[in-house]
C-alpha cells in the first residue's frame, strides 16, 4: 500500500509541516513504485539507443568508405536488437497488472490498469524571472519563492500517491497550468521552456516548447491514475465494487476530455485512436464491475434471475469484444501490449460462455408448471433471443420437455467451446499464463459446463444438434463516462500578485509603471474611476495637474504611496485618495498598448526519439500541406549537434531597460494546436 513517510528534512519545499506534499510521496516502497521506476530507467535507456541509432544513421548516410559503411550496419544491427528487447521489457511492465489488484482478492478476474506517463524535470525560473521583468516589469527575484513552489509542485505530480489526494495534486498542477499559460506564454514567441514528456507504450520520447503538452500529460496520467485506485478497489464487497465503477467512469471521462480538447498530440499514447480504445476499455471494465456488483450476493438458481444473468454476462461480452476490436486496428495494434488484447479476447470468450451457461441452467433445471406465470416466463424467454430458432416459440419450448433439453444443451455446448477459447488464448500469451487465478477461473467455468452437459447427454442425442442462438445483451446499470470530481478543485493562482488575470496576462501589453504626483484642486484631483480592480480613470480634466503631469484617459492605477491596488476596486481606492491633502500623493499608473503582436508560424520543434515515422509528424506533415507546398521546411538536428543550442542559462540575461524598450518582431499567424517556433530539440 501507499505509505506516508517522515523526510527527515526540516527545511525544504518539497514538503508540508515535515512530511511530503498531500497525494505524493516518492520514497514509498511499493510495488507500483518500483514498477513506476523501473518505466523511468527503461525510457532512459530506449532513448540512449535511440541517439545511437540516429547517429550511425547519419554516418551511414554521409559516408562511401565500403569498410565503414560495413561496421556502422553493424553497429546498428546491435542497436535496433537492444531496442526491440527494451520495447519486450516496457511491455511486460504494461503487462504487469498484479501489483495493481487488492491484496485481498481471491476470486476474481484480474483488471487493467495504465502506467503513467514519465517526464523529464523542467526549469521555469531563468525564463519566468526574465518575463516578469521584461512583460510585467517588476523584479522577478521577488517570485523565485513561487516560481519553485511551482516546480516543487510538477515534482510531486511525478509520484502522486494511488488515491484521492493523488488525483487532487494532478488536478492542482493542472488547474495551475492554465494560469501560468495565460500568465507566462505568449501567442507571439516561445518561452524557452521544453517539455519533455515519454510514450507510455513505447517509451519514445516527445519534447516541445508548447505548455499544451504538459497540460495533456498530465491529463492522461490522471485516467491513468483512476485506473489504478479502481484496480485496487476490494470487489468482495459492494461498497468497493462501487468504488471500482466509479473511478474507471471517471478514467473513461478523463481520457475521453483529453481526446476532444487537445487535437494533434504528438504522442503514440495520447494519439485519437489510442484515446479511443482506452476510454472503451475502461468502460468495459467499469461494466465488469457491474456485473460483479449483481452477482456478489451469489446468483440464485432461479429461472429469471438466471435469464437476467445470462443478458448481464452477455453486455460485458459485448463491451469486451469492442473494445478487441479496436485494438486490432490500424495504428492501435502496432503498440497495445499483446497482454491487453489477449485479456480482452479471454473476457470476450469466458463471458459469452458464462451467459450461454446461465440460459441453458434456467431451460435444463426449471420445468413450466401449473403454477408458475406462463406469459411472463414466455416473455424473458423472449426477451433472451433476436430469433428463435427454426420451428420453436417460446411457449412450446417452455411446455416440450425435449425442446427445452435440445435448446439448452445446444447452450452448453457454446458455452463449452467458448471456455476452451477462453484457455487457448490465455496459453498463446506468456504474460497471460502467469496469472493463476485467471486460469483458475476459467477452469472452473470449463468443468461446470462439462459437468452439466455431461447429465443431459445421451447416446441417441447427437442427431438432434442445434445451434444456440446468440443472447441479447441487456443490464439493468450502463457503464458511462463521468466527469471527474478532480475538475471541480479549487486552486489559487500562485502569481495573483501580478494582478487580475484578465488584465495582467501575457497576451496583453502595457507601458511600463509611471510615477506621477497629483495635488488636488480645491479637493477635486481633475479625473473619474470606474471599473473593478485595477481601477481606471476617466473623465480626466485636461487642465488638471494630473493631466499635467502625464496621466491619460484610460490609464490604470497599480499604485498609491507605494500601495500595491492591482487588487483593490473603486470604493478602496477612493478612501485612499480622499483624505489627500494639500501636499499631495504619488500614484503609478500604466497605459493599455495596442496589440499589434499576431500569433508565431506553425513551426515544429517536436522530438519524438529519432522514428522514421510518428504520429507527430505525421499530423505536422498534415498541417504543412493545408499550409501550402511552396512553404519551406525547417531541417530537424541530428543527435550529433544535440545539445550545442539553446544551453540554459543560471541567471537573469535581461536589463531593466532594455524590458521597458523591447519590442517583438510582427509574424504572419497560423494557428495550431501544438506548435513552435524553435527548431532546436533541447
Amino acid at each position: 500500500m501507499d505509505t506516508i513517510l517522515s523526510n527527515g528534512h526540516k527545511k525544504n519545499n518539497m514538503v508540508e509541516g515535515g512530511y511530503f506534499k498531500k497525494g505524493c510521496n516518492p520514497f514509498a516502497q511499493t510495488g507500483r513504485s518500483k514498477l513506476q521506476n523501473e518505466r523511468a530507467s527503461l525510457n532512459q535507456q530506449i532513448i540512449k539507443e535511440m541517439r545511437m541509432r540516429a547517429g550511425a544513421e547519419n554516418l551511414l548516410r554521409a559516408t562511401t568508405n565500403n569498410k565503414v559503411r560495413e561496421m556502422v550496419v553493424l553497429e546498428l544491427s546491435y542497436v535496433n536488437s537492444n531496442l526491440q528487447l527494451l520495447m519486450e521489457h516496457l511491455e511486460g511492465l504494461n503487462s504487469s497488472v498484479e501489483v495493481y489488484q487488492n491484496v485481498e482478492e481471491t476470486s476474481s478476474l484480474p483488471l487493467i490498469p495504465m502506467g503513467l506517463k514519465e517526464t523529464k524535470a523542467a526549469d521555469f525560473a531563468v525564463p519566468f524571472k526574465d518575463f516578469i521583468l521584461e512583460h510585467y516589469s517588476e523584479d522577478g527575484s521577488n517570485y523565485e519563492d513561487t516560481i519553485a513552489d511551482l516546480m516543487d509542485l510538477r515534482q510531486a505530480c511525478r509520484t502522486p500517491s494511488r488515491s484521492d489526494a493523488g488525483i487532487d495534486l494532478l488536478s492542482s498542477y493542472f488547474s495551475q497550468l492554465s494560469f501560468v499559460e495565460n500568465r507566462f506564454f505568449p501567442p507571439s514567441r516561445q518561452m524557452g521552456i521544453f517539455f519533455t514528456w515519454y510514450d507510455s507504450f513505447t517509451g519514445v520520447p516527445v519534447c516541445q516548447q508548447n505548455i499544451a503538452l504538459e497540460k495533456a500529460s498530465i491529463l492522461f496520467n490522471t485516467g491513468a491514475l483512476y485506473t489504478q485506485i479502481a484496480t485496487r478497489c476490494n470487489r468482495q464487497n459492494q461498497s468497493g465494487l462501487e468504488s471500482a465503477i466509479d473511478a474507471f467512469q471517471k478514467a473513461a471521462g478523463t481520457l475521453n476530455h483529453l481526446k476532444e480538447t487537445f487535437t494533434h498530440t504528438p504522442s503514440y499514447d495520447m494519439s485519437p485512436a489510442m484515446l479511443n480504445m482506452l476510454t472503451r476499455m475502461m468502460l468495459a471494465q467499469a461494466q465488469e464491475c457491474v456485473f460483479d456488483k449483481i452477482a456478489l450476493p451469489g446468483i440464485k438458481n432461479e429461472y429469471f434471475c438466471l435469464c437476467r444473468m445470462a443478458q448481464e454476462a452477455a453486455k460485458v461480452c459485448d463491451v469486451y469484444s469492442v473494445v478487441y476490436q479496436s485494438m486490432i486496428q490500424t495504428p492501435v495494434k502496432d503498440h497495445v501490449p499483446f497482454f491487453w488484447s489477449a485479456m480482452a479476447q479471454v473476457k470476450t470468450n469466458h463471458y459469452r460462455a458464462l451467459a450461454h451457461y446461465f440460459v441453458a441452467t434456467a431451460l435444463l433445471d426449471h420445468e413450466l408448471c401449473p403454477n408458475d406465470d406462463e406469459d411472463k416466463q414466455e416473455k424473458a424467454l423472449s426477451q433472451l433471443y433476436d430469433s428463435m430458432p427454426d420451428g420453436m416459440s417460446p411457449l412450446k419450448i417452455l411446455k416440450s420437455k425435449d425442446d427445452r433439453k435440445h435448446l439448452g444443451k445446444a447452450h452448453l455446448r457454446k458455452a463449452i467451446l467458448d471456455h476452451e477459447e477462453a484457455l487457448r488464448i490465455h496459453n498463446l500469451c506468456r504474460h497471460v499464463k502467469k496469472l493463476d487465478i485467471l486460469q483458475e477461473i476459467l477452469q472452473a467455468g470449463h468443468k461446470r459446463s462439462l459437468n452439466k452437459y455431461s447429465e443431459f447427454n445421451s447416446e441417441n442425442d447427437f442427431v438432434d444438434f442445434i445451434e444456440a442462438p446468440q443472447i441479447i445483451a441487456k443490464t439493468e446499470q450502463k457503464a458511462e463516462m463521468a466527469e471527474p470530481s478532480s475538475s471541480k478543485v479549487k486552486v489559487t493562482d500562485f502569481f495573483q500578485k501580478l494582478g487580475p488575470l484578465a488584465l495582467f496576462s501575457a497576451k496583453q501589453r502595457w507601458t511600463a509603471p509611471r510615477g506621477v504626483h497629483i495635488t488636488p484642486q480645491e479637493g477635486d484631483l481633475g479625473f473619474t474611476l470606474k471599473g473593478d480592480a485595477p481601477v481606471q480613470i476617466q473623465s480626466l480634466d485636461p487642465l488638471s495637474p494630473a493631466a499635467i503631469e502625464g496621466v491619460k484617459e484610460g490609464d490604470y492605477i497599480v499604485s498609491i504611496q507605494d500601495t500595491d491596488c492591482k487588487w483593490l476596486g473603486v470604493s478602496e481606492v477612493m478612501k485612499m485618495l480622499k483624505n489627500v491633502g494639500d501636499e499631495g500623493v504619488d500614484i503609478q499608473v500604466i497605459s493599455l498598448m495596442e496589440n499589434t503582436v499576431s500569433s508565431m508560424p506553425n513551426k515544429s520543434a517536436t522530438y519524438c526519439g529519432g522514428l522514421p515515422k510518428t504520429y507527430s509528424m505525421i499530423c505536422l506533415a498534415m498541417d504543412d500541406d493545408k499550409i501550402g507546398k511552396t512553404r519551406k521546411v525547417t531541417k530537424k538536428l541530428s543527435f550529433l549537434s544535440w545539445g550545442n543550442k539553446n544551453k540554459q542559462k543560471t541567471a537573469s540575461t535581461i536589463s531593466p531597460s532594455s524590458a521597458v524598450t523591447r519590442t517583438l518582431p510582427s509574424k504572419n499567424r497560423l494557428s495550431t494546436a501544438f506548435s513552435n517556433t524553435d527548431s532546436s530539440l533541447y
